[in-house]
């Protein structure tokens, strides 16, 4: 499968690289700085802010990954909600996964970015992925998307393949980034979750 990720170099990005890889998949990893890549990723300089180069990596990809982030530092978050539409209109016939955000799950009814224990540093970046979710929900069906939420705490770890499943409802506490990704790539070479956000948690 050809898989297209943009921001391969980045915490998740480059798990998720890493692990398509390792599946026997062609990987082109797209990132602003050209900052370096797992072996055997392709490197590509490039912004999912260019819609036309945007078009052009999604005419020859089965699979486009969105594993950008919003900046914590005062970057404008329109910019990422921009990119993101990009990737919307461009992908055409292929599949859109996006690395989303744990803030809009939901714990006692309520979303975790709404709690008044969500940490203030990562306010702004929670509620920028929770409106990309919301902009995936209201497209039309002929978008193959799905977006995945880590659980509340991701940080590099261990490769266990051992994890928890779930929808829109808290399942845990942790995961690591490894296993993250060993759950993206699942997800994309046998779909369970087409259209729709799910996550998972030790």
């Amino acid at each position: 499968m050809k898989i297209a990720i943009y921001g391969a170099s980045g915490m998740i990005g480059s798990r998720v690289a890493a692990e398509a890889v390792r599946r026997g998949h062609e990987v082109v990893g797209i990132t602003r700085s050209g900052g370096e890549l797992p072996d055997g990723v392709r490197a590509v300089v490039g912004s999912a802010n260019d819609a036309v180069a945007v078009k052009e990596v999604a005419a020859s990809a089965d699979v486009v990954v969105s594993a950008m982030g919003p900046s914590r530092t005062g970057g404008d978050p329109q910019e990422f909600v921009e990119a993101v539409g990009n990737l919307i209109a461009a992908v055409g016939g292929a599949r859109l996964v996006v690395v989303g955000g744990a803030g809009s799950l939901v714990a006692d009814g309520k979303r975790l970015v709404d709690s008044p224990e969500f940490p203030e540093v990562y306010k702004a970046e929670a509620l920028t992925l929770s409106a990309v979710l919301e902009t995936l929900r209201a497209t039309g069906a002929s978008l193959d998307w799905t977006y995945l939420s880590p659980a509340p705490v991701i940080a590099p770890g261990e490769r266990t393949g051992v994890f928890k499943l779930g929808l829109d409802e808290v399942v845990g506490g942790e995961i690591s980034a490894e296993d993250y990704a060993v759950a993206l790539l699942d997800e994309i070479e046998k779909p369970a979750h087409r259209r729709r956000r799910f996550t998972l948690a030790y």
